[in-house]
């Protein structure tokens, strides 16, 4: 565990941007009270997470103190663009300034967009600690792991999808028994009934593009690695070294008789590869950019030994 940082909360602006919106006197405080239980329940999975997985400890206290500002900064804009425009409560129908009030619709709109992108810091404490944050192209298993991550986010988008159908049902009490089958708790139930600052309620469209734009990579890179998986492993021999391309680890190596003078290690360094005590050979991932890379290699060799 380590001491938590907090940012300032500007409840001065939070409190003007109150009375822009509601008759109700504002509590001071209330916004700082708000940013602390977020930026709580951030570091209360970072230490959950760091306990597991200690050696990521650094990286993942760093996200957390990443949350911890970008919330600040977001919750202080919210209350920045509070003050835009009064609401038309507070100032009544006559000589409402409509397109002032439409900026600052469409400025929230972006900070809630911005508040999205931010909760999924959180998710990505949560893969590190799942050790799922990353899914190389050498894994032994990688191919079975993208399929996966696939499988999970189409489960996903069909989830989304059929959660906000259930909301959309005029019949609210069976629309909640759907959503209750779906898997969701009473508290997540209640959240998606609530609206959003543009009265929107459910899961907003942005993130089930979000999820299908993922959805296309994944799919795009598992179409890509079964290619490169399926093909047999490759050699070719220049009078500097020998070039395996391993598809089965997804690696391009380059094998010297004996060790590389440090003129060469540096040409190999710059160019990506690095040596592995496992494999006995200097290497770097197999892809088209590996193999320019082992030709800029050659050409700086042949500059160097003619």
């Amino acid at each position: 565990m380590v001491e938590r940082i907090y940012y300032s909360i500007n409840e001065d602006l939070a409190k003007h941007a109150h009375m822009m919106m509601s008759f109700r006197e504002y509590k001071t405080g209330s916004l700082t009270t708000e940013y602390r239980r977020y930026v709580d329940r951030a570091y209360g999975i970072a230490d959950k997470a760091a306990e597991k997985r200690p050696e990521e400890a650094g990286r993942i206290y760093g996200l957390a103190a990443r949350y911890s500002k970008k919330m600040a900064d977001n919750l202080n804009e919210k209350s920045r663009i509070g003050c835009m425009c009064v609401s038309v409560m507070i100032s009544g129908a006559g000589n409402f300034p409509v397109k002032k009030k439409e900026k600052q619709n469409a400025a929230s709109d972006r900070n809630y967009k911005e508040f999205q992108e931010i909760q999924k810091i959180i998710d990505k404490i949560c893969s590190i600690a799942n050790g799922k944050d990353v899914i190389k192209s050498g894994d032994e298993n990688a191919v079975e792991k993208l399929e996966k991550k696939l499988a999970g986010l189409r489960e996903n988008q069909e989830r989304m999808k059929a959660a906000n159908k259930a909301i959309r049902m005029k019949n609210v009490e069976k629309g909640d028994m759907v959503l209750l089958e779906l898997g969701f708790t009473d508290e997540q139930i209640t959240e998606l009934r609530k609206p959003d600052f543009c009265g929107r309620v459910g899961f907003p469209s942005y993130v089930l593009t979000n999820n299908n734009q993922n959805i296309h990579r994944v799919e795009a890179r598992l179409k890509a690695l079964k290619a490169a998986k399926a093909q047999e492993n490759s050699e070719s021999e220049n009078k500097y070294f020998r070039a395996v391309e391993n598809t089965e680890i997804m690696r391009l190596q380059l094998y010297f008789k004996g060790k590389p003078d440090s003129n060469t290690i540096d040409i190999l360094k710059k160019n990506g590869f690095r040596w592995s005590p496992r494999n006995l050979c200097w290497q770097r991932q197999l892809t088209n950019n590996a193999r320019y890379a082992m030709k800029q290699v050659m050409k700086e060799m042949g500059e160097i030994f003619l």
